[in-house]
């Protein structure tokens, strides 16, 4: 069972649901990257790997990879307090992987179809809590659609490593917190996603999602807040040479304002999930 969450992982990944968090430049000091829990106290840790967002005092958004591979949840954990969940929110048109394709890629490394699939599923979840969050202040999900060319932060506790060497799919997928910044490449329908430039295209604190990371934060900035535009979801496993995490990967994630009517139906209980 381990093997086979090791290579979904991959494949979805690799996601960043699922080690120190974020990969980073080889040439910049990894602790420029390491931050306090401080910095975004409304980072949920979903138990064992994987994160997502307080986005309303009883809401939390999240990568649906990141929840379904777990029999339940009950408890998630959000500044440093352990908080009771309610119920699970599965977007209906989320998939599952086929194990079948996933098999194939892995066996020729051609990804075409298997990238086909993630990118036609929903991948997208919402978990209500039990009690209403009285000592963290909720993140703003992003509402425009202007996110192609901006500048967004990345935040995450998965694998981590760096840009020249990357990481090993068997490294620890919870880890430090860390933060780094990319620029969105392309953003349309239900994604936006980023490539991990080497320097010297890298912004100065450049870097990309790792396995671990999945349903966590893509922070736009929207004035002087920085607002919630996306959830790590899955990277090209053939951008990066069989190796996660390497410069040229492209990272893909949920887009929000695509959602943004599904979200608030399902937290005014217009709109049901699975």
């Amino acid at each position: 069972m381990r093997r086979r969450l090791v290579l979904i992982g991959l494949a979805l990944v690799v996601l960043s649901s699922a080690g120190g968090a974020i990969v980073v430049r080889h040439d910049v000091d990894d602790a420029k990257y390491r931050v306090p829990a401080s910095v975004f106290p409304a980072l949920v840790d979903m138990p064992g790997e994987g994160h997502g967002v307080l986005i309303a005092p009883q809401w939390v958004v999240t990568a649906a990879h990141a929840v379904t591979w777990q029999s339940e949840i009950r408890q998630v954990m959000l500044n440093g307090r352990a908080r009771n969940v309610e119920r699970l929110v599965i977007h209906p048109g989320y998939r599952k992987p086929v194990q079948a394709l996933l098999d194939q890629a892995l066996a020729t490394w051609d990804w075409t179809l298997f990238r086909s699939q993630l990118a036609a599923s929903d991948d997208i979840a919402l978990l209500k809590l039990s009690d209403p969050v009285t000592d963290v202040a909720a993140v703003t999900v992003n509402s425009g659609e202007g996110e192609y060319g901006q500048i967004v932060q990345i935040i995450g506790k998965g694998a981590t490593g760096n840009g020249e060497s990357g990481y090993a799919f068997s490294d620890p997928h919870r880890t430090t917190l860390r933060r780094a910044y990319n620029r969105i490449s392309s953003a349309y329908g239900r994604w936006i996603c980023y490539v991990f430039d080497a320097p010297p295209d890298a912004l100065p604190l450049e870097g990309g999602s790792g396995s671990g990371d999945s349903g966590g934060p893509v922070l736009l900035q929207s004035g002087q807040d920085w607002v919630l535009a996306g959830l790590t979801s899955w990277s090209d496993p053939q951008s990066t040479a069989r190796v996660p995490g390497r410069y040229g990967q492209v990272s893909c994630n949920v887009r929000l304002s695509h959602y943004r009517e599904w979200i608030t139906g399902v937290m005014t209980g217009v709109t049901t999930g699975t």
